[in-house]
Parts: structure tokens; sequence; C-alpha cells
């Protein structure tokens, strides 16, 4: 992962099967993560536990810091979740996917994407109404320890609450299915999400090509999949 740079994370259920299953579940998970993400300096923005995937929005201070963090949070999890339910075998669909932001253009819609996931999937009719998720620090009332703003999220406004009215009335704001789409295909491509002259920033960064080969060409390229590999 490029440092200093917002990743967008998805970690799924394997054959999209339940990871949690009880409130315990959720609390384990949110609690691990928090010691995860302080033990190698990552930075959370945002998440969203889902029935049988988890949405997180993070930031490191160095390359590795995301991949040790969802390593060792999903190694525990799977040891938690096997002993609580008599089971044994993984968990999780193959390695997390992750896609960087540019925060200029994206950051706050993938805010938005994370937070308003329960809405599209028809379990809430607003976010305030899921319980698992960071837009009870982010647009209510409630602190979440782990959760440190985003530059661009502190943009919104001088103090926290005109912040958090600002976030609201953005949510209020659906998003359209053409951004929706954009931030689907980033994650499950592994593709940055941003415009080409972002791409080619990161890219020179990287040293290697990071974004999806959507025409032509080899996707499966030594190159590409060595990217796949750091990240």
């Amino acid at each position: 992962m490029v440092p200093n740079m917002p990743v967008h994370v998805v970690q799924r259920g394997n054959n999209r099967q339940a990871c949690f299953f009880q409130a315990k579940d959720y609390a384990v998970y949110l609690k691990k993560l928090k010691e995860c993400a302080e033990k190698f300096n990552v930075r959370i923005h945002c998440f969203v536990l889902m029935t049988n995937h988890v949405h997180l929005l993070l930031q490191a201070s160095d390359y590795e810091g995301i991949s040790h963090v969802m390593q060792s949070l999903g190694r525990y999890y799977v040891r938690y979740f096997n002993t609580t339910y008599n089971r044994t075998g993984t968990l999780w669909e193959g390695r997390f996917k992750s896609s960087l932001v540019n925060s200029d253009e994206y950051l706050l819609q993938v805010y938005q994407y994370i937070e308003l996931n329960p809405v599209r999937a028809k379990m809430v009719n607003h976010p305030k109404d899921y319980t698992w998720s960071s837009y009870h620090a982010n647009g209510g009332n409630k602190n979440i320890a782990m959760i440190e703003p985003h530059p661009l999220y502190l943009s919104l406004g001088v103090d926290s609450a005109s912040r958090k009215l600002a976030y609201k009335r953005l949510l209020d704001n659906s998003l359209s299915n053409e951004t929706v789409n954009k931030i689907r295909i980033s994650i499950n491509k592994s593709r940055v999400l941003g415009n080409d002259k972002f791409v080619k920033q990161i890219s020179d960064q990287l040293e290697r090509f990071v974004g999806y080969l959507e025409h032509g060409g080899d996707r499966r390229s030594e190159e590409f999949k060595e990217w796949l590999q750091r990240i």
C-alpha cells in the first residue's frame, strides 16, 4: 500500500457465508481491529460490518501496515469464530480486497458508500438505524475511539457539530449509480479509484502498473500479479 493514502478494504465471508451471528461477534471483531490498527499505526476513518462482509476505510504510515492489520485481525477472528461455533476450516473468501482512493475526488463518496451499505441492502432505512457502523461517530452523537477523521472530513465544518450536520446532509443525497459502480469495480478488481493523473502518480510511486486493464492486455501479467500480492 502507498503510505498516507486512504484505502478502501473489503473482507468477505467464504462463499458469502455469514461471519457474524450475534452482537458479541461484531464487538470482538471491532475490538481486535482497534488493537491491530494501533499496533501497526493504521488510521481508521470509517467502517461497516455487514452480516457476511466488512468494509473499512484505512490509512497507513508505511507500505505494509494495512496488510499486517488485516492478516492479524483475520487470523484472530477465525480462531474466535471456529472456537465459538465449534467449526473448523476457513472463514474468509481468500485475501482481502483493496483499492487506493483519490481523496480529492472520491474520499467522501467512499465514506458514503461504506456507511450507506446497510441502506442499499434494505436492512435499514437510514444509517443511524444500523448498529455496526462508524456513521454513529461521523454523523451521529456517539464517540467511537478508533475513528480518526480524515482531513477532508474535518474540512466539512469548523467544529464537530457543524461537521456532523454537513455530513448528514451529504448522506441524504444518494450516490449516483455510476459512482456506486465505479467504487464496486475499483474494489472488486483492485483498481485505483481516481483519474488517470492519480493512477500515474501512484504507479510512479510503486514503480509498477496499478490500474485495472479494462480492455486488452494481459490481466494476469507477472507485473500485475506482483502488485496484487504487494497490496
